[in-house]
C-alpha cells in the first residue's frame, strides 16, 4: 500500500467540472493509459444502464471496486464512449501530492477532495449536492483504499451508502450503479515477476530460487516476511495457515493500540477500527506538534501511526487469494503489493500489455425509509454483493494457464 501524509488537510479542493475539458483531454488521457500503464484494450459492458439513468434525470452514484491505481482513468475512458463527464470523490492526499497543473486538471475532470480520516462535512455536502442537483454522475470507491485484488472486493465502507441515502431525502430519484473493473494481462509477465521475486528475496537475505514456481516463491517470501513481523510484534514466530497468522497479528496490534488510546472495537472491521485510531492519533500528534506534548510521547504517536499503517498492509493480503485460484493476475497482484510494501515504490512496475473490462450493473433504487443506520448497512451490503457479482460475471471462462517454473 502507498504511504500517504496523514493529518489535517491543508485545504479543501472543490470540483470544477468542465465538460469541455473532459472532451479536450480525452486523447491525452487515453494515451497516458496506453503509454504509462500499457492498457491496450478497454471494453465496456452495460453502459446502457448508466446512459438511461442519466437521461431519465436521476441522481447517479457509480460504485466501483478499487483494485488498481488507474481505476479512475480506466472508468473515465469507458464513460467517454457515451460522452459522459463524471465527478470523483478523491482523497485529499492525492491533491496534496500532485503538481499545480495536475490539481487544476483533476478539478476540471470533476475531482474534489475528502478527508477520509474525519467526518468531512464539506465533502459530504458536496457529494449530496451533486446527486441531488447535478446532471453528471458521482463516482465513489466504497472500498476506500487500493487493495490489488481485481477478482474480489474488500468490505465496502458505509460512507457511499450514507451519501446516497441523504440525497434521497429530496424529490429527485437516486440510484446506485454498481461497477466492476477487471484487469487482465495480454502479455505473459512471468519472467519479469521472477526477476522481482529475486530482488525481494535478496532484500530479506533469502537465497533466490528462480527455478521454483512463482506461486511457491511468493508463498515462501510471504512466510519469511510474516515471520519477521511476528518476531517484531509478538516476540516469536507462529504456526498454522498464513491467513490465520495474519489475522492474529492484525488483532494483536489493533487491540494493543486501542487499549493505549482508550478505544473499543465492538466487533467492527479492521478498516473501521483503523479509521477511529488514526483520527485519534492524528489529533494527539497535532497537539504534540504545537508544543503540547513531550518528545517521548510524540515519538510514541509516530510509532502508533506506523503500526496502524502496518495493520492496513496486512489487511490488504487475503490469505486465500492465491490458494483459491493462482491465476497469473493474482500472482502478479500479490507481487505488486510486495513491491510497494517491501521495496517502497509508489506504483508497481508495468510488466506487460494489459486489457480492462468495465461492467455497469442494473441500477439500485435508493429509497429512504425509517430504517436508520440499518438501512445504510443494508444498502452497503447490496452494493458490495452487486459489484462482486459483476466481477464474477466478467471472470475468464477458464483460469489462464499459470507457468509453474521459470
Amino acid at each position: 500500500m502507498n504511504r500517504q501524509p496523514y493529518g489535517s488537510p491543508p485545504r479543501w479542493w472543490p470540483p470544477k467540472l468542465s465538460p469541455h475539458w473532459v472532451t479536450l483531454s480525452r486523447r491525452w488521457r487515453h494515451r497516458q493509459l496506453r503509454n504509462d500503464q500499457q492498457l491496450v484494450d478497454i471494453k465496456s459492458k452495460g453502459l446502457k444502464h448508466l446512459r438511461d439513468a442519466v437521461t431519465a434525470g436521476h441522481g447517479v452514484l457509480i460504485a466501483p471496486n478499487h483494485s488498481a491505481h488507474y481505476d479512475s482513468a480506466a472508468l473515465y475512458a469507458a464513460a467517454d464512449e457515451i460522452d459522459q463527464p463524471l465527478y470523483f470523490m478523491t482523497a485529499w492526499q492525492v491533491f496534496a501530492m500532485s503538481s499545480r497543473f495536475e490539481r487544476w486538471a483533476m478539478q476540471r475532470l470533476g475531482c474534489f477532495s475528502i478527508d477520509r480520516e474525519s467526518t468531512d462535512k464539506t465533502a459530504f455536502k458536496q457529494a449530496v449536492a451533486i446527486l441531488k442537483e447535478e446532471p453528471h454522475p458521482l463516482v465513489i470507491f466504497p472500498e476506500g483504499d487500493i487493495y490489488h485484488t481485481t477478482d474480489r472486493v474488500t468490505p465496502f465502507r458505509e460512507g457511499a451508502a450514507a451519501i446516497a441515502l441523504s440525497a434521497a431525502k429530496g424529490d429527485r430519484p437516486i440510484v446506485v450503479i454498481p461497477c466492476a473493473i477487471r484487469f487482465q494481462y495480454v502479455d505473459d509477465p512471468t519472467e519479469q515477476l521472477h526477476e522481482l521475486l529475486t530482488r525481494l528475496e535478496e532484500r530479506l537475505y533469502l537465497r533466490p530460487l528462480p527455478a521454483s514456481s512463482l506461486q511457491s516463491r511468493i508463498h515462501r517470501f510471504a512466510e519469511a516476511a510474516l515471520a519477521l513481523k511476528e518476531l517484531d510484534y509478538l516476540g516469536r514466530t507462529s504456526q498454522g495457515r498464513l491467513r490465520d497468522r495474519v489475522n492474529t497479528l492484525i488483532e494483536t496490534v489493533l487491540t494493543q493500540l486501542e487499549s493505549r488510546h482508550g478505544l473499543r472495537s465492538a466487533g467492527r472491521t479492521p478498516p473501521e477500527r483503523v479509521k477511529d485510531l488514526r483520527r485519534k492519533v492524528i489529533a494527539q500528534l497535532e497537539l504534540a506538534t504545537n508544543g503540547n506534548g513531550d518528545q517521548r510521547r510524540y515519538q510514541q504517536l509516530q510509532q502508533d501511526m506506523e503500526d496502524i499503517f502496518f495493520v492496513m498492509q496486512c489487511f490488504s493480503y487475503p490469505g486465500d487469494y492465491l490458494s483459491a485460484e493462482p491465476s497469473i493476475e493474482r500472482l502478479a497482484e500479490t507481487a505488486d503489493k510486495f513491491e510497494e510494501d517491501v521495496l517502497g515504490v509508489d506504483v508497481p512496475t508495468v510488466r506487460g500489455r494489459r486489457k480492462v473490462q468495465i461492467a455497469f450493473g442494473e441500477p439500485i433504487p435508493v429509497v429512504r425509509t425509517a430504517g436508520g443506520r440499518g438501512q445504510t448497512t443494508d444498502l452497503t451490503d447490496q452494493m458490495q454483493q452487486s459489484v462482486q457479482h459483476l466481477l464474477s460475471e466478467t471472470a475468464p471462462a477458464a483460469p489462464p494457464n499459470v507457468p509453474q517454473n521459470g
